[in-house]
């Protein structure tokens, strides 16, 4: 069997997740970086990837996407980026047949879309939420929903840091279509103010707390009259997030093109 280990680049690489992804990747045998890009404007550009993240020389220059060496060509692309971000690595990889794995939130329909059609030609994995242990609890919610039914009033609690740009998280917006393919339940109700009345059958509550630098909590709550379910995780730190996305690129690595989730991650032997 092949020891060769996966040639691994960033997009996004000296962002909060992307200097973790670098002293993860380089604690991890099974991958390597090659490829470290980020925008022309970022301070750290002309720096070696390892010094940036404080982890001492790679051989790795953070460089824009455009001056990328075909020799430094990866196996898998990770973005970590902004949505405005995603459709350059997308339109990127596709040309030069690379996978990709998109953790960016917030995307768009325009976004989504592009990612769709790149799936035609290259292995594509985009997941709103990286952590093996929060697509457990997308797998657990899915059980709970179908289990309490539309009977249950349903409110999902996100809390992140105050730097995070977009609201609701993107995994607290999958929880709330997991709970609607189960159930049917719906409206989607963003927060409560005034009168608003009686609570109707269906609705899902949804609420976003912005501070200080928690790097992620969410939390499913199903009530019924007489007693409550209520399924939640807590992010530590970002270690979750930044060990699912190298797994998920170990995973795509040598995939037939496709979309791919990480619930198929999940599955795979490790």
């Amino acid at each position: 069997m092949s020891t060769a280990r996966i040639r691994i680049g960033l997009y996004g690489a000296t962002g909060r997740m992307g200097l973790r992804l670098v002293q993860l990747i380089a604690q991890d045998p099974r991958v390597e970086l090659v490829a470290a890009i980020d925008r022309e404007d970022f301070p750290k550009l002309g720096e070696d990837a390892g010094v940036a993240a404080g982890i001492g020389p790679l051989g790795v220059t953070v460089q824009t996407l455009g001056t990328l060496d075909s020799s430094a060509k990866p196996d898998v692309f990770i973005d970590f980026t902004h949505p405005s971000a995603t459709t350059e690595i997308a339109s990127y990889c596709r040309r030069d047949r690379i996978a990709l794995v998109v953790g960016t939130t917030g995307l768009g329909p325009d976004q989504v879309r592009l990612l769709e059609a790149a799936s035609s030609a290259i292995p594509v994995l985009a997941s709103p939420n990286m952590s093996r242990a929060v697509n457990l609890l997308m797998k657990l919610v899915g059980e709970a929903a179908s289990g309490m039914g539309i009977e249950a009033d349903v409110e999902i609690v996100e809390r992140h840091h105050r730097l995070k740009k977009d609201a609701p998280s993107g995994t607290a917006l999958r929880l709330a279509e997991i709970v609607t393919a189960s159930t049917g339940a719906g409206p989607l109700v963003h927060g409560r103010e005034g009168q608003v009345g009686e609570r109707p059958r269906g609705e899902i509550g949804m609420h976003a707390v912005r501070a200080g630098d928690c790097p992620g909590e969410h939390t499913v709550l199903f009530a019924l009259a007489g007693d409550t379910l209520e399924l939640s995780h807590r992010a530590l730190n970002r270690d979750g997030f930044v060990r699912g996305a190298i797994d998920a690129a170990v995973f795509l690595a040598g995939k037939p093109p496709g979309s791919y989730a990480m619930a198929d991650v999940l599955e795979s032997p490790r």
